[in-house]
Protein backbone atom coordinates (compact mmCIF):
# COMPACT_ATOMS: atom_id res chain seq x y z
CA UNK A 1 0.00 0.00 0.00
CA UNK A 2 3.11 2.45 0.75
CA UNK A 3 4.80 1.80 -2.66
CA UNK A 4 1.64 2.62 -4.12
CA UNK A 5 0.82 5.75 -2.21
CA UNK A 6 4.58 6.81 -2.99
CA UNK A 7 4.89 5.60 -6.33
CA UNK A 8 3.74 8.87 -8.33
CA UNK A 9 5.72 11.41 -5.58
CA UNK A 10 8.78 9.58 -5.94
CA UNK A 11 8.37 9.55 -9.98
CA UNK A 12 7.88 12.63 -9.95
CA UNK A 13 10.73 13.62 -7.40
CA UNK A 14 13.05 11.60 -9.87
CA UNK A 15 11.83 13.02 -13.01
CA UNK A 16 12.01 16.55 -11.81
CA UNK A 17 15.84 15.75 -10.52
CA UNK A 18 17.36 14.51 -13.87
CA UNK A 19 15.41 17.66 -15.83
CA UNK A 20 17.21 19.86 -13.31
CA UNK A 21 20.53 18.62 -13.12
CA UNK A 22 20.57 18.87 -17.07
CA UNK A 23 19.68 22.04 -16.74
CA UNK A 24 22.44 22.63 -14.21
CA UNK A 25 24.84 21.21 -16.89
CA UNK A 26 23.36 23.72 -19.83
CA UNK A 27 23.71 26.84 -17.57
CA UNK A 28 26.17 28.54 -19.93
CA UNK A 29 25.54 26.78 -23.08
CA UNK A 30 21.85 28.04 -23.60
CA UNK A 31 22.73 29.03 -27.37
CA UNK A 32 24.76 26.31 -28.21
CA UNK A 33 22.04 24.26 -26.92
CA UNK A 34 19.77 25.96 -29.15
CA UNK A 35 21.69 26.10 -32.07
CA UNK A 36 22.40 22.28 -32.18
CA UNK A 37 18.81 21.80 -31.64
CA UNK A 38 18.07 23.42 -34.27
CA UNK A 39 19.96 22.66 -36.85
CA UNK A 40 18.56 19.49 -37.47
CA UNK A 41 16.42 19.34 -40.89
CA UNK A 42 12.78 18.70 -41.31
CA UNK A 43 13.59 15.60 -42.99
CA UNK A 44 16.03 14.48 -40.75
CA UNK A 45 12.97 15.09 -38.14
CA UNK A 46 10.97 12.94 -40.31
CA UNK A 47 13.13 10.18 -40.61
CA UNK A 48 13.18 9.74 -37.08
CA UNK A 49 10.12 9.83 -36.23
CA UNK A 50 9.38 7.23 -39.12
CA UNK A 51 12.04 5.01 -37.66
CA UNK A 52 9.96 5.58 -34.61
CA UNK A 53 7.04 4.06 -35.95
CA UNK A 54 8.80 1.06 -37.31
CA UNK A 55 10.25 0.34 -34.13
CA UNK A 56 7.08 0.61 -32.31
CA UNK A 57 5.25 -1.66 -35.11
CA UNK A 58 8.08 -4.12 -35.04
CA UNK A 59 8.21 -5.06 -31.63
CA UNK A 60 4.45 -4.71 -31.58
CA UNK A 61 4.69 -8.03 -34.20
CA UNK A 62 7.57 -9.96 -31.89
CA UNK A 63 4.65 -9.37 -29.05
CA UNK A 64 1.63 -10.87 -30.97
CA UNK A 65 4.01 -13.80 -32.23
CA UNK A 66 4.99 -14.30 -28.35
CA UNK A 67 1.08 -14.22 -27.23
CA UNK A 68 0.14 -16.24 -30.29
CA UNK A 69 2.35 -19.02 -29.16
CA UNK A 70 0.84 -18.90 -25.75
CA UNK A 71 -2.20 -20.12 -27.06
CA UNK A 72 -4.22 -16.39 -27.65
CA UNK A 73 -6.39 -15.50 -30.28
CA UNK A 74 -6.20 -11.54 -30.19
CA UNK A 75 -6.29 -10.00 -33.62
CA UNK A 76 -3.42 -8.48 -34.87
CA UNK A 77 -5.26 -5.19 -35.08
CA UNK A 78 -6.81 -5.27 -31.42
CA UNK A 79 -3.11 -6.29 -29.77
CA UNK A 80 -1.71 -3.67 -31.98
CA UNK A 81 -4.23 -0.96 -30.66
CA UNK A 82 -3.13 -2.04 -27.15
CA UNK A 83 0.32 -1.87 -27.60
CA UNK A 84 -0.14 1.99 -28.43
CA UNK A 85 -1.07 2.49 -25.13
CA UNK A 86 2.53 1.17 -23.69
CA UNK A 87 3.47 4.96 -25.25
CA UNK A 88 1.16 7.08 -22.93
CA UNK A 89 2.56 5.05 -20.26
CA UNK A 90 6.21 5.41 -21.46
CA UNK A 91 6.64 8.81 -20.73
CA UNK A 92 6.68 8.25 -16.99
CA UNK A 93 8.38 4.85 -16.57
CA UNK A 94 8.88 1.72 -19.21
CA UNK A 95 7.40 -0.63 -16.05
CA UNK A 96 4.34 1.60 -16.34
CA UNK A 97 4.23 1.73 -19.96
CA UNK A 98 3.60 -2.37 -20.02
CA UNK A 99 1.54 -2.38 -17.56
CA UNK A 100 -0.85 0.22 -19.98
CA UNK A 101 -0.56 -2.24 -22.37
CA UNK A 102 -1.54 -5.40 -20.84
CA UNK A 103 -4.18 -3.70 -19.22
CA UNK A 104 -5.51 -2.53 -22.22
CA UNK A 105 -5.22 -5.65 -24.21
CA UNK A 106 -7.38 -7.42 -21.17
CA UNK A 107 -9.99 -4.75 -21.14
CA UNK A 108 -10.41 -5.25 -25.24
CA UNK A 109 -10.47 -9.20 -25.89
CA UNK A 110 -11.72 -10.65 -22.82
CA UNK A 111 -11.91 -14.48 -23.03
CA UNK A 112 -9.77 -14.24 -26.44
CA UNK A 113 -6.39 -12.69 -24.55
CA UNK A 114 -4.14 -14.70 -22.15
CA UNK A 115 -4.44 -14.54 -18.13
CA UNK A 116 -2.26 -11.57 -16.80
CA UNK A 117 0.70 -13.77 -15.68
CA UNK A 118 0.99 -15.64 -19.26
CA UNK A 119 0.54 -11.88 -20.73
CA UNK A 120 3.29 -10.54 -18.49
CA UNK A 121 6.02 -13.57 -19.21
CA UNK A 122 5.44 -12.95 -23.08
CA UNK A 123 7.49 -10.29 -22.75
CA UNK A 124 10.03 -11.94 -20.98
CA UNK A 125 11.23 -13.87 -24.75
CA UNK A 126 11.51 -9.99 -26.15
CA UNK A 127 13.31 -8.76 -23.88
CA UNK A 128 15.36 -11.84 -23.42
CA UNK A 129 16.35 -11.05 -26.86
CA UNK A 130 17.07 -7.38 -26.38
CA UNK A 131 18.87 -7.79 -23.50
CA UNK A 132 21.54 -10.57 -25.31
CA UNK A 133 21.89 -8.08 -28.09
CA UNK A 134 22.73 -5.21 -25.58
CA UNK A 135 25.44 -8.01 -24.10
CA UNK A 136 26.84 -8.45 -27.61
CA UNK A 137 27.17 -4.91 -28.41
CA UNK A 138 28.02 -3.82 -24.61
CA UNK A 139 31.40 -2.90 -25.59
CA UNK A 140 30.57 0.22 -26.91
CA UNK A 141 30.20 1.50 -23.69
CA UNK A 142 33.85 0.89 -22.62
CA UNK A 143 34.92 3.94 -23.80
CA UNK A 144 32.10 6.71 -22.96
CA UNK A 145 31.54 5.25 -19.20
CA UNK A 146 35.46 4.40 -18.95
CA UNK A 147 34.47 0.80 -17.95
CA UNK A 148 37.48 -2.06 -17.79
CA UNK A 149 37.73 -4.30 -20.84
CA UNK A 150 36.40 -7.27 -18.99
CA UNK A 151 33.10 -5.46 -17.73
CA UNK A 152 31.17 -6.32 -21.01
CA UNK A 153 31.87 -10.32 -20.53
CA UNK A 154 30.50 -10.33 -17.40
CA UNK A 155 27.55 -8.73 -18.76
CA UNK A 156 27.49 -11.45 -21.46
CA UNK A 157 27.63 -14.29 -19.33
CA UNK A 158 25.13 -13.21 -16.79
CA UNK A 159 22.31 -12.00 -19.51
CA UNK A 160 23.55 -15.60 -21.46
CA UNK A 161 22.89 -17.60 -18.26
CA UNK A 162 19.49 -16.02 -18.03
CA UNK A 163 18.65 -16.88 -21.79
CA UNK A 164 19.23 -20.19 -20.77
CA UNK A 165 17.63 -20.35 -17.75
CA UNK A 166 14.54 -19.01 -19.81
CA UNK A 167 14.55 -21.91 -22.36
CA UNK A 168 14.57 -24.01 -19.74
CA UNK A 169 11.47 -22.37 -17.77
CA UNK A 170 10.08 -22.99 -21.50
CA UNK A 171 9.55 -26.48 -21.70
CA UNK A 172 7.76 -26.78 -18.67
CA UNK A 173 4.05 -26.97 -18.70
CA UNK A 174 0.77 -27.09 -17.38
CA UNK A 175 1.16 -23.10 -15.21
CA UNK A 176 -0.29 -19.48 -16.92
CA UNK A 177 3.61 -18.53 -16.09
CA UNK A 178 5.37 -20.66 -18.28
CA UNK A 179 2.74 -20.91 -21.59
CA UNK A 180 4.07 -16.93 -21.73
CA UNK A 181 7.11 -18.50 -22.79
CA UNK A 182 5.89 -20.61 -25.22
CA UNK A 183 7.35 -19.41 -28.09
CA UNK A 184 10.54 -20.22 -26.91
CA UNK A 185 10.00 -23.75 -27.79
CA UNK A 186 8.75 -23.33 -31.26
CA UNK A 187 12.00 -22.76 -33.51
CA UNK A 188 10.18 -20.90 -36.20
CA UNK A 189 8.03 -18.76 -33.92
CA UNK A 190 11.35 -17.70 -32.04
CA UNK A 191 13.39 -17.10 -35.20
CA UNK A 192 10.51 -14.92 -36.46
CA UNK A 193 10.62 -12.84 -32.81
CA UNK A 194 14.46 -12.26 -32.41
CA UNK A 195 13.72 -10.82 -36.50
CA UNK A 196 10.89 -8.68 -35.16
CA UNK A 197 13.04 -7.34 -32.47
CA UNK A 198 16.30 -7.07 -34.52
CA UNK A 199 14.42 -4.75 -37.03
CA UNK A 200 13.08 -2.60 -34.19
CA UNK A 201 16.13 -2.33 -32.90
CA UNK A 202 18.36 -1.49 -35.59
CA UNK A 203 15.67 1.50 -36.58
CA UNK A 204 16.25 3.08 -33.23
CA UNK A 205 19.95 2.40 -33.79
CA UNK A 206 19.73 4.44 -36.72
CA UNK A 207 17.43 6.99 -35.49
CA UNK A 208 20.07 7.96 -32.94
CA UNK A 209 23.00 7.93 -35.24
CA UNK A 210 20.80 10.37 -37.71
CA UNK A 211 19.82 12.76 -35.16
CA UNK A 212 23.55 13.05 -33.43
CA UNK A 213 24.94 13.47 -37.04
CA UNK A 214 22.33 16.40 -37.55
CA UNK A 215 22.71 18.34 -34.31
CA UNK A 216 27.28 18.30 -35.14
CA UNK A 217 28.13 15.41 -32.45
CA UNK A 218 30.72 13.78 -33.23
CA UNK A 219 29.23 10.17 -32.63
CA UNK A 220 29.89 7.26 -34.51
CA UNK A 221 27.92 3.89 -35.08
CA UNK A 222 28.88 2.25 -31.70
CA UNK A 223 28.22 5.81 -29.88
CA UNK A 224 24.60 5.46 -31.24
CA UNK A 225 24.24 1.81 -29.84
CA UNK A 226 25.96 2.60 -26.84
CA UNK A 227 23.05 5.35 -26.08
CA UNK A 228 20.14 3.30 -27.05
CA UNK A 229 21.42 0.55 -24.67
CA UNK A 230 21.56 3.86 -21.93
CA UNK A 231 18.36 4.80 -22.84
CA UNK A 232 16.81 1.57 -22.23
CA UNK A 233 18.85 1.17 -19.13
CA UNK A 234 17.70 4.87 -17.32
CA UNK A 235 14.55 4.17 -18.56
CA UNK A 236 13.93 1.41 -15.82
CA UNK A 237 14.08 4.26 -13.86
CA UNK A 238 11.40 7.15 -13.45
CA UNK A 239 13.64 9.83 -15.37
CA UNK A 240 10.65 10.88 -17.24
CA UNK A 241 10.72 13.09 -20.40
CA UNK A 242 14.57 13.99 -19.89
CA UNK A 243 15.57 10.20 -20.76
CA UNK A 244 16.92 10.80 -24.05
CA UNK A 245 19.22 14.00 -23.26
CA UNK A 246 20.25 11.87 -19.94
CA UNK A 247 21.21 9.12 -22.04
CA UNK A 248 23.09 11.19 -24.66
CA UNK A 249 25.11 13.18 -21.94
CA UNK A 250 25.74 10.30 -20.43
CA UNK A 251 27.51 8.38 -23.41
CA UNK A 252 28.84 11.36 -25.35
CA UNK A 253 28.94 14.39 -23.18
CA UNK A 254 32.53 14.64 -23.23
CA UNK A 255 32.36 15.89 -26.43
CA UNK A 256 30.16 18.27 -25.93
CA UNK A 257 26.93 18.78 -23.43
CA UNK A 258 25.13 20.99 -25.71
CA UNK A 259 25.11 19.02 -28.63
CA UNK A 260 24.49 15.81 -26.81
CA UNK A 261 21.87 17.35 -24.91
CA UNK A 262 20.24 18.50 -28.41
CA UNK A 263 20.22 15.29 -29.85
CA UNK A 264 19.22 13.48 -26.80
CA UNK A 265 15.94 15.94 -26.77
CA UNK A 266 15.45 15.22 -30.64
CA UNK A 267 15.34 11.65 -29.78
CA UNK A 268 12.69 12.26 -27.26
CA UNK A 269 10.62 14.35 -29.17
CA UNK A 270 10.67 12.47 -32.50
CA UNK A 271 10.22 9.29 -30.58
CA UNK A 272 6.96 10.98 -28.62
CA UNK A 273 5.63 12.20 -32.15
CA UNK A 274 6.55 8.70 -33.53
CA UNK A 275 4.34 7.43 -30.81
CA UNK A 276 1.54 9.53 -30.98
CA UNK A 277 1.27 8.63 -34.58
CA UNK A 278 1.10 4.89 -33.76
CA UNK A 279 -1.30 5.72 -30.98
CA UNK A 280 -3.77 8.17 -33.09
CA UNK A 281 -4.00 5.27 -35.87
CA UNK A 282 -4.94 3.25 -32.82
CA UNK A 283 -8.25 5.34 -31.93
CA UNK A 284 -9.13 6.25 -35.21
CA UNK A 285 -9.18 2.24 -35.98
CA UNK A 286 -10.51 2.08 -32.56
CA UNK A 287 -13.48 4.25 -33.63
CA UNK A 288 -13.69 2.73 -36.99
CA UNK A 289 -13.81 -0.39 -35.74
CA UNK A 290 -16.99 0.45 -33.63
CA UNK A 291 -18.73 2.16 -36.25
CA UNK A 292 -18.55 -0.83 -38.64
CA UNK A 293 -19.73 -2.80 -35.56
CA UNK A 294 -22.72 -0.43 -35.04
CA UNK A 295 -23.71 -0.67 -39.10
CA UNK A 296 -23.54 -4.20 -39.02
CA UNK A 297 -25.81 -4.40 -35.83
CA UNK A 298 -28.55 -2.04 -37.62
CA UNK A 299 -28.48 -4.08 -41.08
CA UNK A 300 -29.26 -7.04 -39.72
CA UNK A 301 -32.83 -6.25 -38.32
CA UNK A 302 -33.01 -4.20 -41.53
CA UNK A 303 -32.58 -7.69 -43.62
CA UNK A 304 -34.37 -9.86 -41.25
CA UNK A 305 -37.33 -7.30 -41.39
CA UNK A 306 -38.95 -8.34 -44.64
CA UNK A 307 -38.83 -12.28 -44.31
CA UNK A 308 -40.61 -11.87 -40.58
Amino acid sequence: MMSRRWRAPTTLAVSLAATALLAVLLVGRRHEFAAAASSAAPWVLGVAVLGQVVALLARSEAWHLSIRAAGGTVERRALYRASSMQVLGSVLSGQLGVAARIAALRRSSGTRCPQVGTLVAAEFPILAVEATLAGLASFTLIGPLGLPWWAPLIGLVAVTGASTGLRRLALRTGHAVWKGLAVLRCRRGGSRVIAFVLVAVLAQVARNWLLLHAVGADASLFDAIAVLIAVVTLGQLPVGPGLGAAAAVLILGRNGVAAAAAAGVLMTATGTVGGMCFAAWAGADRLLSAARAVRAAVRIPAVAGPEA
